[in-house]
């Protein structure tokens, strides 16, 4: 039997990553739109055409920026319905949330800042462990990359749980770090090196 390569960067059991397109503006959009209310007050992502396809752009076209969509490997959930078990299947690749690896620096540093976001249907189901997990090991591999910070705003406890799940280490405090739907956000500042990954 012929070997097919995989569509995926990186795969574990139930996601694999891959690179955004273009051509995933209305699946993207629609699933922020269903995830307004999980990602205020924290992201903002794009909710139009017109601001994905910008946004896309930047991820796909700028050398300092990388982006990836977690995508969920088709598996299937029972629910009730009429009196018998049915069967719902989430599509294979429908988009569970992404990982984005922005301020990439070389040289010297070989480093870069994370974002990340699930959506909705995906929240609380292991996805983005999996996927940030995968980016990881994508960043520390074929990107050559030593080491990755994440800045979390110190409420996000979802996101500063995910971050100590995969690894990461506190590393300080930063008062107004960044600014943020009107407003200089403190953040903790999280951080992972290649050596951390291989020595754990």
């Amino acid at each position: 039997m012929p070997h097919t390569a995989s569509r995926y960067l990186a795969e574990s059991p139930c996601v694999g990553i891959r690179h955004f397109t273009y051509a995933d503006g209305a699946e993207f959009t629609a699933r922020v739109r269903e995830s307004k209310d999980l990602h205020h007050p924290w992201l903002f992502p794009p909710a139009t055409s017109q601001a994905y396809t910008a946004y896309a752009g930047r991820l796909i076209e700028d050398p300092t920026k990388a982006g990836f969509l977690v995508c969920e490997k088709e598996r299937g959930t029972e629910r009730a319905g009429e009196g018998e078990n049915e069967r719902e299947r989430q599509p294979d690749g429908a988009v569970a949330g992404f990982i984005n690896i922005n301020n990439i620096v070389q040289g010297g540093f070989q480093c870069g800042a994370l974002g990340y976001g699930a959506f909705a249907h995906a929240a609380g189901r292991g996805l983005m462990r999996e996927g940030l997990e995968l980016v990881v090991g994508y960043a520390f591999g074929p990107m050559r990359l030593h080491r990755l910070e994440i800045n979390v705003q110190p409420q996000n406890a979802a996101s500063i749980a995910l971050a100590r799940a995969c690894g990461f280490r506190l590393e300080g405090f930063s008062p107004k770090m960044i600014h943020i739907d009107g407003e200089w956000r403190d953040h903790e500042r999280w951080a992972i090196t290649a050596e951390m990954r291989t020595s754990g």
